[in-house]
């Protein structure tokens, strides 16, 4: 990524200025070029913003990563960055609610660790932490192979909306939309929902070495499912990550997701020029199971 060298100066936001991440900078370029610019030039100049946008986005989601101590909660930052770029992507595509909630799952972790997080980043808050299933062809402990396919008993990694909640076999449920066309697609028509489930617990762990495995349903714990499934229902973001290298999402579009949180928050800053006639340096950084969820109700 370029390191641009700025000509502005450096002031802290005024407080109250840009509530959930005060403490940072977050300003829009001014353009230098000029009415004789070339193309290259202008390509050149576009490049740059992108790239700045994605600098200060990485510093913010940083800054809350920090304040919020997820890692302490063992959430690691690049989950949390892809997961908090979706969320504001989501936003500018107009597919979420007024909630600030984003249901967090790592399923490169172990089925034995808590693996799902919904935090509440308008409040820096985590609003609940705990054990989710995977689906059974996934994997036995870890969740290894993921599919978009029916009849497939597998998960799907990517970015979903929170639907309506329903009552069915595993009592208190909720919908969910994936959003990522040949990744999680078929989440509605795979009947894909959030629930409880008795082999979602620690007690089970102790038993037979993992958590119990689903039909595909991110399953979890009985005695907490209810109070999740009414934190995040009603068009919410959720974001399920994996060790998948060949996953892609539009929505992991961190430039789009730095514009629209400016937007979101109104912001009047300072302005920065860019100076392209200073040098720029560069640098390439280039056992028993769940036998009826996931198949509706």
């Amino acid at each position: 990524m370029k390191r641009i060298r700025w000509k502005a100066r450096t002031k802290k936001v005024a407080k109250g200025f840009i509530p959930l991440f005060a403490p940072l900078i977050i300003s829009p370029v001014a353009s230098p070029l000029g009415v004789s610019a070339t193309s290259k030039d202008i390509k050149r100049y576009k490049a740059n913003i992108s790239d700045y946008k994605v600098m200060q986005f990485g510093e913010l989601t940083h800054e809350l990563y920090n304040e919020m101590h997820l890692q302490e909660e063992g959430l690691r930052y690049e989950v949390f960055n892809n997961a908090l770029a979706g969320y504001y992507n989501l936003k500018h595509e107009g597919r979420l609610s007024e909630k600030p909630v984003i249901t967090i799952v790592d399923f490169t972790k172990s089925s034995r660790e808590k693996r799902l997080w919904v935090v509440d980043i308008e409040n820096k808050e985590i609003l609940h932490h705990t054990y989710v299933a995977h689906g059974r062809n996934s994997g036995e402990e870890f969740a290894e192979t993921f599919s978009n396919d029916n009849n497939s008993y597998m998960s799907s990694v990517g970015f979903y909306v929170t639907q309506d909640i329903y009552y069915g076999k595993h009592g208190l449920s909720l919908k969910l939309e994936g959003l990522d066309e040949a990744y999680n697609s078929n989440a509605l028509d795979r009947c894909i929902v959030m629930h409880g489930a008795e082999y979602a617990n620690e007690e089970f762990i102790e038993q037979y070495g993992r958590l119990g495995r689903s039909l595909g349903c991110p399953a979890l714990p009985m005695e907490e499912h209810q109070g999740i499934i009414n934190s995040v229902k009603g068009k919410t973001a959720m974001y399920v990550h994996a060790a998948d290298n060949a996953y892609t999402s539009q929505y992991l579009d961190y430039a789009n997701a730095m514009a629209e949180l400016v937007h979101e928050k109104h912001l009047d800053a300072p302005l920065r020029t860019v100076d392209f006639d200073q040098e720029q340096d560069s640098t390439d950084t280039n056992t028993p199971d769940d036998a009826i969820a996931g198949t509706g109700d």
